[in-house]
C-alpha cells in the first residue's frame, strides 16, 4: 500500500509541475549545447582543430554550421520557440555527431575507447530527450504558448 501512495504522490507532483518541470527538463537537456557552442566559440581554432582530426572537409566550415546549430537548438529549446522542430533537429544533429566523432568500435581498448563509448551514450540519452520534448512540446511556460495570431491582430 505505501508503493501505491508513493505512485500517486509522484503522479501528482509531475501532473501538478508539468508546465515547471518540462521548463527545467528543457533547459537542463538544451544545457550541453550552450556549454559545446560557448567551449566552440571560446576555442575556435581548437575545434577547427577537432573536425580536421576527423578529415572531414572545410572544418571551418563545419566549426561555424556546428556552433550555429547548438545556439538554434539552445535558444530553442530554453525558450520555447518551435520546440518540436527544435527538438528533431537536436535528434538530427546529435545523430549525425554521433556517427561522426563518436565510433568508439574504432579505437583500441582503454581510456580513448571508453570516453568515446561514454560521449556515444550520452548522444543516444540526447536523442532520447529529444523524442520527449517532440511528443511532450514545450509545455506552459514557453513561446510555442503564445498565441502569435491574437498578439498581431491586437496591433491592427
Amino acid at each position: 500500500m505505501k508503493a501505491d501512495s508513493d505512485f500517486l504522490t509522484a503522479d501528482g507532483v509531475a501532473t501538478a509541475g508539468t508546465g515547471a518541470l518540462l521548463l527545467i527538463g528543457r533547459v537542463l537537456l538544451a544545457w550541453v549545447f550552450v556549454g559545446s557552442a560557448y567551449g566552440a566559440i571560446a576555442d575556435f581554432s581548437g575545434s577547427v582543430g577537432y573536425f580536421r582530426s576527423l578529415n572531414l572537409p572545410a572544418p571551418e566550415l563545419f566549426t561555424i554550421v556546428n556552433i550555429t546549430l547548438e545556439v538554434v537548438i539552445s535558444a530553442g529549446l530554453i525558450l520555447g520557440i518551435r520546440t518540436r522542430y527544435c527538438a528533431v533537429l537536436m535528434f538530427v544533429f546529435v545523430l549525425m555527431a554521433t556517427a561522426i566523432a563518436h565510433r568508439y568500435w574504432e579505437y583500441p581498448a582503454g581510456g580513448q575507447q571508453i570516453n568515446q563509448y561514454n560521449n556515444f551514450l550520452k548522444n543516444i540519452s540526447i536523442m532520447g530527450g529529444a523524442m520527449l520534448i517532440f511528443v511532450t512540446g514545450a509545455g506552459r511556460f514557453s513561446f510555442d504558448r503564445v498565441s502569435w495570431p491574437a498578439i498581431t491582430s491586437r496591433r491592427a
